[in-house]
């Protein structure tokens, strides 16, 4: 998500320069296996992460099977409280963690800035397109979750864009996440108000929009009836399909909100070696597999097929809006004003 602002700062050469310096290259590898360790890993690995306890679960015999002499310990959670529990550990000099493994794409760029990762570039990293790692190797995204549109099938013609939530017609008939609970809720305002300004927020409560809370709530309130229609991440809309929920995913004409989950490794690791054959494991085509099959999300291996059918990586990029440097120093820098804007406009 770097690289345009990275490229416009310093120049291509440069760019190449630490392209190559960091051993994330374009040329694809042939082959999947990861990149050789000194030594053979061993001991714990501790990792940080809000992905989903049962792609966590299916996980485990790939791991078991590469990594068979590490025991890999998982803290999961939501986003917003692994970053807490993160934040109160780094306060306290005590990190824990070797390995995070989140969705919240502007906490990777801070940590990044404040010299908290350690650089490593994995073979398996290669493939992944380029809007989706970090040039300087710091952390690169390991699964891809997007905000789309939900309609209850049956309540009449379904919203076809982002934008079409505040002109009138949806009025008192679509539910939101709250972006002051809500990561992925979060990065999809920020994503909208770059677009529409404070505006889009006023234009959300003049229109009835509920907020919801998190991803399941909004899910809810659309299944059951309390709306037609929602925004929410596609891996939870395909997961409810397949159980039999009487929704539609809708792509919005002016593109769906692609959320990079990236994985980094910490500088202070008491294992960098085992950590970074978990980052391999992770990136691996096996990895990747069942980050879309149990878990219904993209991979970032374009060799991969989308969950459900849906088309892979390069595909939903297609379909989305872009990753800017500007979005990203948005996020980043002015967050803070964009859940206030948020605050206000739902406070009258």
């Amino acid at each position: 998500m770097r690289i345009p602002l990275l490229v416009r700062r310093v120049g291509p050469l440069l760019a190449l320069f630490l392209l190559a310096a960091c051993r994330i290259e374009s040329a694809a590898p042939s082959g999947g296996a990861a990149v050789a360790q000194a030594e053979t890993p061993s001991g714990e690995v501790w990792v940080y992460t809000s992905m989903y306890r049962h792609v966590l679960d299916a996980m485990e015999p790939l791991l078991q099977e590469r990594l068979p002499g590490v025991k890999v310990h998982w803290y999961q959670a939501g986003s917003e409280k692994v970053a807490s529990r993160l934040e109160a550990e780094r306060a306290a000099g005590a990190v824990r963690a070797d390995v995070l493994m989140t969705s919240d794409p502007f906490l990777y760029e801070r940590l990044a800035r404040e010299g908290a990762f350690l650089r490593y570039a994995s073979v398996n990293a290669l493939r992944i397109p380029r809007t989706l790692v970090d040039l300087d190797a710091r952390y690169a995204a390991v699964r891809l979750s997007t905000m789309v549109l939900v309609h209850r099938v049956g309540a009449g013609e379904a919203p076809k864009s982002f934008a079409a939530l505040v002109d009138g017609s949806w009025k008192g008939r679509v539910a939101i996440g709250d972006p002051l609970t809500s990561g992925t809720a979060f990065t999809w305002a920020v994503f909208l108000h770059a677009r529409r300004g404070d505006a889009y927020f006023a234009g959300l409560r003049d229109k009835g929009a509920v907020v919801a809370g998190g991803n399941a709530a909004v899910l809810q309130k659309v299944e059951s009836g309390e709306v037609d229609a929602g925004v929410l991440l596609l891996e939870n809309a395909l997961t409810a399909k397949a159980k039999g929920s009487p929704i539609e995913v809708i792509w919005p004409e002016d593109g769906a909100v692609v959320i990079p989950g990236p994985v980094g490794l910490f500088a202070s690791t008491r294992n960098p070696v085992a950590a970074k054959a978990l980052v391999d494991v992770l990136l691996s085509p096996e990895g990747q597999r069942i980050i879309v099959e149990k878990g219904d999300m993209h991979a970032v291996d374009p060799r991969l097929g989308g969950p459900r059918g849906e088309p892979g990586v390069d595909g939903l990029l297609s379909r989305a809006q872009a990753w800017t440097p500007e979005l990203l120093e948005k996020g980043l820098l002015h967050g803070g004003d964009i859940k206030e804007s948020f605050s206000r406009a739902f406070a009258r």
